[in-house]
């Protein structure tokens, strides 16, 4: 049998020859070398491919007319040339036709290889002898058989081995798949620590793992069934290892000793002292270089010699990043499955202490009429503040309810565990989370992307963990009566620091705990409120405090019971329209604690007409009390208290309306405005003024809240909600996140020149204003100024006007033909 790679080419040669198109003959220097089988020991044979065509045409069809009883056919040599002249480099015989030509007899035997034993299914023997060879086969094979085994073993005639090509059967792979390899990937430890480490008294001490990033790692098990398989046959293979041992050593503790030594200066006595005084070496060494120290001291004076300038080189080219490092990256998102009603997120708070934990609220995207409408329905559906962690986007981890939709919510500095909410009712809720505190600090919030695969999803989960989440009932809410009569649009704890009496006057809060809150409204009112305890003005009797006392639920703490239902604000102040006759509330309260003071103005001491809609963002920048950002319509301002002239920078109208916005906590020239398209426009002060540095779009519809938060020193975070309750966390990137050397400085000097424009703007408008002022009494004075003339002057004037009468007169008179040109003379002349 011939080689599978012959057998593939012989089959291959038989298509190609069906398709061939027929060559031009080359000389016989171009032509291939004739295949023979001089190899196999006959060098008679020549394998041919004949094609069905050639088969039909000498007569040597396979089974019909070439069998295995007859497996050979006579070809006349004629019959072969006259196909060389049909056919040319097309016929079969082509190849041979070297052999064919020297053929000395007239007939050339073909030979059918059923068995392809030379690989090709016909052959052609070359010569007579082998023709007569294999018509008549010699009768003595057998007798040169037995003389062959009786012949010398001297005799023998070593042949060398030929070599051939290696053809692949297949082993290699059997090798392959037993032969043992490391599928496990090795994973190298090194663990260092510096040389003057060693010997030092060491100290262990307790942390929470929850509020340390990378503290630890939990890989919990969980049986998998789409991966559980039966295995019925296994096939194992074994190799000769060396013998294993684990040993394990510790480092020598040596008990450390302290030790101490003594030195003492070297002085010179009283004679070598003036020996070096009168050194006349000494002196004119001192002289010498006196002149480089002066000038190295004046240079130390000028300039620190120990900065290092690459590092400062390459902190500035750090902020210069890739455009790729520009762009905000998706983390996470968050979207309440449960509850599938349209809402929309109108607040998002971080949670102050624990890393990961994101507190949202949500409410009904209905109008007012649709609100009175479905009001029966809206009863129904709680109002809620979801609770999101890092580590579980699907299941939130608190649901606290209330009783209507809240529009914005506070963590109470002092004690995270209590939150204050304001409803589109105009009430405020109070939440004490105490007893869950421990369920939400043991949530493994995780800081980093290898966490996040830790989680499981959704449908693997047992039925055991996938749990309702915890509702909380509020503690207390305040008197519909009493307080805000519309939707509060904004809240805020007061600061640890100060109070306020019911009088308005400020003073020290002695506690440091945040005790008062304060609110604003769409009635056009701002209330403060104390959640302590009031002492009544007037003492009730026992039977009405019998009546008074409610069954408090078992759930519900009683944090804030002497407050529910009977919350009245401590000040309620009432905004006045000003000099405008529009209806105008306040949306967003910026509380300065320098300049708190008693209010008595009953009127705004300013009022700009900047914005083009309403001011949904008022918010003052991290790094300058002084500064404001303001938000509403299509523009943006930039405010700094004190300068009554206008805003220090406003923008020109964007493209789509802002809806939110929020300033950079790291960098002092970088804020965020969230667009009603979805968009999110980032701008940068240091690199552009008049338009957002970049633009990039995260949601497709409108951005209702923005709340950045810095996880680490290294990672920051960007929370961004939108219309349909969808909650995007993006991390910043660092371009956005570190500031530069000068950047605080840098927007400092910039605020300080546009304060400078504004004032020489204000300067140069009364200049002008005083202008104008004289040029109209100018002009008044003009038309009013009278001119004493003299009697001479009047009579002149008077025969000017008499003259220019006749003139018209007799230019009339010419005109109408009462007088002729030839009479004008005597005219004149009378």
């Amino acid at each position: 049998m011939a080689p599978k790679s012959q057998k593939q080419k012989s089959s291959g040669d038989r298509k190609n020859s069906k398709r061939s198109k027929p060559k031009p003959i080359l000389p016989e220097s171009e032509e291939a070398e004739t295949l023979n089988m001089e190899s196999m020991g006959h060098p008679e044979i020549y394998p041919l491919v004949l094609t069905t065509q050639t088969q039909e045409i000498f007569n040597c069809r396979i089974d019909e007319d070439v069998t295995d009883e007859q497996p050979y056919k006579l070809i006349k040599k004629e019959d072969i040339f006259a196909d060389f002249q049909n056919r040319a480099a097309v016929s079969d015989f082509y190849p041979v036709r070297k052999v064919i030509q020297e053929y000395p007899g007239d007939e050339l035997l073909v030979v059918y290889d059923k068995d392809f034993r030379y690989g090709l299914n016909f052959y052609l023997i070359g010569t007579e002898e082998g023709k007569e060879n294999y018509l008549n086969p010699p009768e003595i094979a057998e007798q040169q058989e037995d003389y062959k085994e009786h012949i010398i073993e001297d005799l023998y005639v070593y042949r060398p081995p030929v070599s051939k090509p290696w053809v692949s059967l297949g082993s290699e792979k059997e090798i392959e798949e037993e032969s043992v390899k490391e599928s496990t990937k090795q994973i190298t430890y090194m663990i260092s620590r510096k040389r003057s480490k060693f010997g030092a008294p060491i100290k262990f001490s307790d942390q929470n793992a929850s509020s340390v990033k990378d503290a630890y790692i939990e890989c919990t098990a969980y049986p998998d069934r789409n991966f559980t398989l039966k295995q019925l046959e296994k096939d194992v293979g074994m190799q000769v290892v060396p013998k294993v041992k684990d040993t394990s050593t510790q480092t020598r503790w040596t008990y450390p000793k302290n030790a101490t030594t003594q030195y003492y200066p070297r002085e010179f006595s009283e004679e070598e002292k003036e020996i070096f005084g009168q050194s006349k070496t000494l002196s004119d060494f001192l002289n010498n270089v006196s002149v480089s120290v002066e000038i190295a001291l004046q240079q130390n004076e000028i300039m620190n010699t120990f900065v290092d300038d690459w590092k400062c080189l390459a902190e500035e080219e750090s902020t210069f990043g890739d455009k790729t490092d520009t762009h905000l990256k998706e983390y996470q998102s968050f979207t309440d499955l449960h509850n599938l009603t349209e809402k929309m997120v109108t607040s998002v708070s971080w949670h102050p202490t624990i890393y990961g934990l994101i507190a949202v609220s949500v409410a009904v995207r209905l109008s007012l009429e649709e609100r009175v409408h479905f009001s029966g329905k809206l009863l129904l559906q709680p109002s809620l503040i979801l609770f999101w962690s890092f580590s579980d986007p699907i299941h939130p981890q608190l649901m606290l309810e209330s009783p209507d939709d809240i529009f914005c919510f506070k963590f109470c500095p002092s004690d995270p565990n209590i939150i204050a909410g304001g409803c589109i009712n105009g009430q405020i809720v109070m939440w004490d989370i105490t007893a869950h505190a421990d369920r939400i600090e043991n949530i493994k919030t995780g800081g980093s992307r290898s966490k996040k695969a830790t989680l499981k999803p959704m449908f693997l989960l047992e039925p055991d963990s996938n749990k309702e989440a915890t509702y909380i009932r509020h503690c207390a809410v305040s008197s519909i009566e009493n307080g805000h009569k519309k939707v509060i649009t904004d809240i805020h704890w007061l600061p640890d620091t100060f109070e306020i009496n019911r009088m308005g006057s400020v003073f020290e809060n002695r506690s440091g705990i945040c005790c008062q809150l304060v609110t604003c409204s769409a009635d056009c009112t701002i209330c403060f409120w104390d959640i302590r305890p009031q002492k009544a003005l007037t003492p009730q009797s026992v039977e009405k405090k019998k009546e008074e006392n409610i069954e408090i639920p078992f759930d519900v703490p009683s944090t804030f019971l002497h407050l529910d239902l009977s919350w009245k604000p401590l000040i309620k102040i009432r905004l006045s329209k000003g000099e405008t006759s529009l209806d105008h509330c306040p949306t967003k309260l910026s509380l300065n604690e320098d300049n708190l003071c008693k209010s008595q103005a009953k009127k705004p001491v300013n009022l700009y007409t900047v914005h083009d809609g309403a001011v949904h963002t008022v918010q003052r920048s991290p790094f300058y009390k002084d500064i404001v950002l303001t938000i509403g319509g299509w523009n943006v301002a930039i405010w700094k208290e004190g300068i009554s002239t206008g805003p220090l920078l406003q923008s020109s109208c964007a493209p789509k309306k802002y809806t939110a916005g929020h300033w950079s906590l790291t960098r002092p020239g970088v804020f965020y405005i969230g667009r009603e398209d979805g968009y999110i426009d980032i701008w940068d002060l240091l690199e552009k003024t008049h338009e957002p540095a970049q633009s990039q779009n995260i949601c497709i519809t409108m951005i209702t809240y923005i709340k950045p938060w810095t996880f680490s020193a290294k990672q920051q975070f960007i929370a961004i909600a939108d219309y349909y309750g969808t909650l995007h966390i993006l991390e910043i990137p660092w371009t956005l996140s570190h500031p530069s050397t000068n950047e605080v400085s840098s927007m400092n000097y910039y605020f300080e020149r546009e304060v400078k424009h504004l004032e020489y703007i204000e300067q140069r408008k009364k200049i002008r204003d005083q202008e104008k002022k004289e040029m109209e009494l100018e002009l008044e004075k003009k038309k009013t100024k009278t001119y004493q003339k003299s009697k001479e002057q009047l009579e002149a004037e008077l025969k000017m006007d008499y003259e220019s009468y006749l003139e018209l007169e007799k230019t009339t008179l010419i005109n109408l033909g009462f007088l002729k040109v030839a009479e004008k003379m005597s005219f004149m002349d009378l």
